[in-house]
């Protein structure tokens, strides 16, 4: 398999306009249109790879189970009986993936992925003015992110990734992962309080909006042209 992190459309979105439906393909490929099962896993690559991730398993061996899940539900598809999304049954066959592998590997621990080795924030860029600089903030922000959600409960994180991230309702949250609407919330509240408390170690109160620095030089040139 590929180990290159997968590439789909936003999850979170409906079709793009004049796209099929979920269940227009479903339809196309129980009448033999094998080729349309492809705009499927590109659709909820995506939503898969969260879940595997969530789940604390390694790039890797989310992507051998992300292929597994496909797999499985091309062959269950003609069992598919629409009493959820398509996109929560996917998440259901994943998880239970998830748990299968876990408990094999139970006696051989997977290596957790890499992560910060302490609670520093990312160094800051050196320069205030590089092109690049916003898509730099944005990846050292996702890394403290991923780092702080990866430090909650598993119960927490789960439930975190799939309302906050790939924004599945309550109860399709609660169909999901087989729990109640009212623990799928209250789980949900516990995580952004942990979550909050994570970040807040990563960057203090003060560091919010901070003038840094290295932004002084630029500040006293751009003031003293103008007086």
């Amino acid at each position: 398999m590929k180990t290159d992190a997968p590439t789909s459309t936003p999850s979170r979105a409906h079709p793009a306009a004049g796209a099929p439906t979920d269940a227009e393909l479903i339809a196309r490929i129980l009448a033999g249109q094998k080729d349309c099962f492809e705009l499927i896993i590109r659709r909820y690559n995506g939503a898969l790879y969260k879940v595997g991730r969530s789940y604390g398993l390694a790039h890797a061996t989310v992507q051998d189970l992300m292929q597994d899940t496909y797999v499985a539900a091309y062959q269950a598809l003609g069992k598919f009986e629409a009493r959820a999304t398509l996109k929560t049954w996917l998440i259901r066959i994943m998880l239970n993936h998830c748990y299968q592998w876990s408990r094999k590997a139970a006696h051989q621990p997977q290596p957790a992925a890499a992560m910060p080795p302490t609670n520093e924030a990312p160094d800051t860029p050196q320069s205030p003015s590089t092109d690049g600089q916003q898509e730099i903030l944005n990846r050292e922000l996702g890394t403290v992110l991923e780092h702080c959600i990866q430090a909650l409960p598993p119960d927490y994180r789960m439930v975190f990734v799939l309302r906050e991230l790939e924004g599945l309702s309550s109860q399709e949250t609660a169909q999901a992962i087989d729990i109640t609407e009212t623990n799928v919330n209250a789980r949900l509240s516990r995580a952004k309080v942990q979550l909050r408390k994570q970040l807040e170690s990563w960057y203090p109160r003060a560091s919010v909006y901070e003038f840094n620095l290295i932004y002084c030089d630029e500040m006293v040139a751009r003031v003293f042209r103008h007086i």
